[in-house]
């Protein structure tokens, strides 16, 4: 499984780091929120849907960050973009603080929601040009682990926070922390190296962002598109759907302390880095569509159990372990798949919009359950939005072709400068270029 990190050169081991930590600090600030929902509700005296519609704007930025960032990259490189996306995320978490009132809190956090996702976007792009072919999969996979890391730091602190200060505090200490991910940078400019490209020919036009955008609804591409964004929907929407509201559950409908909420959820990150890092190896092992089919099935039954059957509270303990392990699989996968999706000359694009479209449509599931629980029990409008969500996750991605070792295709440019070995060459081993 470790194989290919010890025989990776020192700029992919570098790379990896980078991203893990990126994605791991990501984490941290967003899971905060969800956390925080209890004592945010309280403070503001608004209502489970109110709630969930900053979650809701929070992924529609997220999503159009996404979308802005992945375009960027192609255009000024994966680490200028990665660079500047994680100031910006850091800054707007550490503002949403301050915030005095319900408007400003939802005004900040969609802020904050464009560096997340735009910081995804450009490392996931980053990762799969710097990893070799056959370990792309593996090191993807367990890249993804990092949001365990960083929401079991969140955790944590929320666990500190509200064990020591009156909850009005608590919650605005933990998005004060939110600041720490800005030190990123320092290393990501030390240690990271920009994947050699063909730099674009003069006579080639420049085009504005929105053109770049555009370009993945070209006849060559709009069905990877529109299939990628639908599973990208199926993914987001059954995730959010459980873990934006997991924490408010376990509390309200299952009557259990913040220290019992913890070690719950403790047994949920676990095995959500145990998922990533099976994912990761079944990804190189069986193929991108075998692994995500396989591990949205088994996210519909375990939810549904977990949520709707009378269990015990040791019951829902262990049953957490099959839920966390199964919710990483899928995204875990979709860097490595989307990636492989596109050339080079759009690949940030691609994989900005596939992924980020599905957090945009994503966005209604969390506000969805929260408007359903007026009506029929928490656990149950959780259960039936994720189980759609991860149906639809299923169907998309058994429409897409399998791409498990496939070479990163070059840009037009690069086919003519060279010969297609060659520039597959350069692409998977950069450092192999001068």
């Amino acid at each position: 499984m470790f194989t290919w990190y010890k025989r990776g050169t020192p700029l992919e081991r570098s790379t990896f780091w980078g991203c893990f930590a990126g994605w791991g600090l990501d984490a941290l600030d967003v899971q905060m929120f969800t956390l925080a929902i209890p004592a945010i509700i309280a403070a503001y005296g608004i209502d489970h849907t109110q709630a969930g519609a900053i979650s809701g704007v929070t992924l529609v930025s997220s999503a159009m960050g996404g979308w802005l960032a992945g375009a960027l990259s192609d255009r000024i490189g994966r680490v200028r973009t990665l660079q500047i996306t994680i100031l910006w995320f850091a800054g707007f978490t550490f503002l949403c603080a301050f915030a005095q009132s319900f408007p400003q809190l939802l005004v900040l956090k969609a802020l904050q929601g464009f560096g997340f996702g735009g910081e995804w976007a450009a490392g996931a792009v980053l990762m799969a040009e710097t990893i070799s072919t056959e370990h792309r999969g593996k090191a993807m996979g367990a890249v993804q682990s990092a949001w365990a890391v960083g929401w079991g730091g969140a955790v944590l602190l929320y666990a500190a926070a509200f064990s020591w200060l009156p909850s009005d505090t608590a919650w605005r200490v933990m998005f004060g922390v939110g600041l720490l991910p800005a030190l990123l940078v320092l290393y990501v400019r030390r240690n990271l190296r920009e994947p050699v490209r063909v730099a674009p020919s003069r006579a080639e036009p420049a085009v504005s962002v929105w053109a770049q955008i555009a370009q993945v609804f070209q006849p060559r591409v709009i069905k990877t598109t529109v299939i990628g964004a639908i599973l990208g929907t199926g993914a987001h929407g059954g995730y959010y759907a459980i873990m934006t509201w997991l924490p408010t559950f376990l509390s309200k409908e299952r009557h259990l302390s913040v220290l019992n909420t913890g070690g719950y959820l403790a047994v949920v990150i676990v095995a959500f880095w145990c998922g990533c890092m099976a994912s990761a190896y079944l990804l190189d092992r069986i193929g991108r569509r075998r692994n995500i089919a396989f591990f949205a099935f088994s996210c519909i039954v375990t939810v549904l159990a977990y949520v709707m059957l009378p269990l015990s509270n040791t019951q829902m303990l262990v049953l957490g372990f099959p839920l966390g392990f199964f919710a990483a699989g899928i995204p875990a996968s979709l860097g490595a798949l989307f990636n492989e999706l596109y050339p080079a000359d759009m690949r940030g694009t691609g994989v900005g919009f596939c992924y980020n479209f599905g957090r945009i449509a994503s966005a209604g599931f969390p506000v969805l359950v929260g408007y359903m629980s007026h009506s029929m029990s928490l656990g149950a409008a959780i259960g039936i939005d994720a189980a759609i969500a991860y149906g639809l996750a299923m169907v998309a991605v058994l429409l897409l072709p399998e791409t498990r070792g496939k070479r990163l295709r070059p840009t037009a440019v690069e086919q003519a400068s060279q010969p297609v070995a060659d520039a597959d060459f350069a692409l998977d081993h950069p450092r192999s270029q001068r």
